[in-house]
């Protein structure tokens, strides 16, 4: 049994004393297979594509963290990553249904919708889906799902999430959150109404760039239950060692969090105040238009931050290449910083889209190293 603050759910949900030894931290249940008492009776486990002890503890755990608690409807489903869990929603479409996407989408999820799904009948816009008036525009009546990044990648824009439930409820669509950038730990889209939250646990959860893997989380049980015979029967599940990973890296989700958010604001403080710097993208920024919203559905700003540089192309390319401690890599939301253009990089698949994104915007994804390190960092990269 938990309490219910949130460190001691992510040490403790789902992560009791292994029965057999007394151990403490869950093991690593490296087995395809389980003997059977006699055909079909077994200990609750027969195959690990169905399920495997260690995930269940990281899908206990990651449920628990997103507010749907044992005895609660619905529950979580770990991936093998982040796509995966956007692939197995699409999998609840047929042709004919409609998607909204916000129109600067994390470029992956737009090739998936754009270039995958369209081939099997599926339609899509995408829109400003930071105002409500944004949002219902963008609805048609056919439309089945309305995805939500809050923040958005890679321009940190903030959607209001119970807003955007109350139009997909209308609309009787499903509301999806894409979670990744602001973790449970900085909001939880299900207590505001989302029917499905998303993540890519290869980022934040996981946190230390050394795994890859997805989940979803609703607390809608039939929702649940149908995800759960995707997850079976198409396979996009996680390795037993990759789950531990996870569920180690979210036991300092917290810790973590906390020193994301005070490096990110001092550093989006520092390149706001830097005439070298054009424009920077962040919702801890008071002048930020998400501000407002983002201090209404979140506990925390995170640790992305987007700017683009006085100097243009020229200027970003140099700063991308001159930095030391931010590693020019994509990905984000690892213990290390980084720093990628997303038009050359993480969101090339948009290019020439109405979701292109501008081809000098430098994005950073802000560590825990000391944050007077990172910001000399930065001051000298930019020249």
């Amino acid at each position: 049994m938990t309490e219910d603050q949130f460190e001691t759910i992510a040490i403790h949900a789902g992560q009791e004393p292994d029965p057999t030894t007394g151990a403490a931290v869950v093991p690593i249940y490296a087995t395809s297979t389980y003997v059977q008492e006699a055909p079909g009776v077994h200990k609750g486990y027969e195959y690990s594509r169905t399920d495997n002890p260690t995930r269940t503890a990281l899908q206990t755990q990651l449920a628990a963290l997103e507010g749907v608690g044992e005895g609660d409807d619905g529950g979580c489903v770990a991936t093998s990553s982040g796509l995966a869990a956007t692939a197995m929603i699409g999998y609840l479409l047929g042709p004919g249904d409609h998607i909204v996407l916000p129109n600067d989408a994390y470029g992956g999820t737009f090739r998936l919708v754009a270039s995958v799904l369209t081939e099997h009948g599926i339609e899509w816009t995408a829109g400003d889906l930071s105002s409500v008036d944004g949002i219902a525009s963008a609805v048609r009546p056919n439309t089945k799902l309305i995805w939500v990044e809050t923040p958005t990648n890679p321009l940190l824009r903030v959607i209001d999430i119970a807003e955007a439930a109350r139009v997909a409820e209308e609309s009787g669509a499903w509301l999806v959150v894409d979670n990744t950038f602001a973790t449970p730990y900085l909001q939880q889209p299900l207590s505001l109404g989302a029917d499905m939250v998303v993540h890519s646990s290869t980022k934040y959860l996981g946190g230390h760039s050394d795994t890859v893997g997805g989940a979803i989380v609703t607390n809608d049980g039939e929702l649940y239950e149908r995800l759960r015979f995707l997850q079976n029967a198409t396979g996009p599940v996680p390795g037993p060692f990759d789950a531990y990973l996870v569920l180690r890296g979210v036991k300092t989700l917290a810790v973590r969090m906390e020193r994301h958010n005070h490096n990110a604001g001092m550093i989006a403080r520092f390149l706001e105040d830097d005439p070298r710097v054009a424009h920077v993208w962040y919702p801890g920024l008071p002048d930020d238009p998400g501000h407002a919203t983002a201090r209404t559905q979140m506990s925390g700003f995170g640790g992305m931050i987007s700017f683009t540089p006085s100097g243009g192309l020229d200027a970003a390319e140099s700063i991308a290449a001159r930095t030391r401690l931010f590693f020019l890599a994509e990905s984000l939301g690892g213990v290390e910083s980084l720093v990628e253009m997303p038009a050359a990089m993480t969101h090339l698949s948009v290019e020439g889209t109405d979701l292109e994104v501008p081809p000098d915007l430098v994005r950073l994804s802000v560590g825990i190293e000391h944050v007077d390190d990172l910001l000399s960092d930065l001051d000298r990269a930019l020249g």
